[in-house]
């Protein structure tokens, strides 16, 4: 199931089609799970808040949120560089999603109330790859601090 998965994500297609539901979910998991590694502290508050977005944003309980996290765990770290991973999300998820789940990698980066460059440069760059501009990152940053 795993290297189905993997090989599903990132098949070059000349015209690629949208994810499958769950496909989608793992591949904005994974992402996720890359900004929380970035500063090489992954920690588990920052696993328990990847799965609490993963349930909201997807209608989700906990259990099948940590099941996909754990999944996306496996798939971003044989996942390509990030360009070509966000190139694939970017073609495939609407900019609306996209700004969210930018959104989203603020939220994980702040769950540990802890700023870290590595993490807050890996949102920039994953931002920008996203075609989410750095005042709408912005905007979502400032939304998360603001809910905290």
């Amino acid at each position: 199931m795993f290297r189905n998965l993997l090989s599903r994500l990132f098949e070059e297609a000349p015209d690629p089609k949208p994810l499958a539901t769950e496909d989608a979910e793992i591949a904005v998991a994974a992402l996720l799970v890359r900004v929380a590694r970035a500063d090489d502290h992954y920690n588990i508050a920052e696993r328990r808040r990847i799965d609490q977005v993963l349930a909201r944003m997807h209608g989700l309980g906990l259990a099948d949120a940590a099941e996909r996290r754990s999944v996306a765990e496996m798939i971003e770290a044989e996942a390509p560089d990030t360009v070509r991973f966000t190139r694939l999300i970017k073609d495939r998820v609407s900019l609306d999603d996209r700004a969210a789940i930018v959104g989203a990698m603020w939220e994980i980066s702040l769950a540990d109330n802890h700023r870290a460059a590595n993490e807050e440069t890996a949102i920039r760059l994953v931002s920008g790859l996203l075609g989410v501009t750095d005042r709408d990152s912005a905007l979502q940053r400032q939304r998360i601090a603001a809910g905290r």
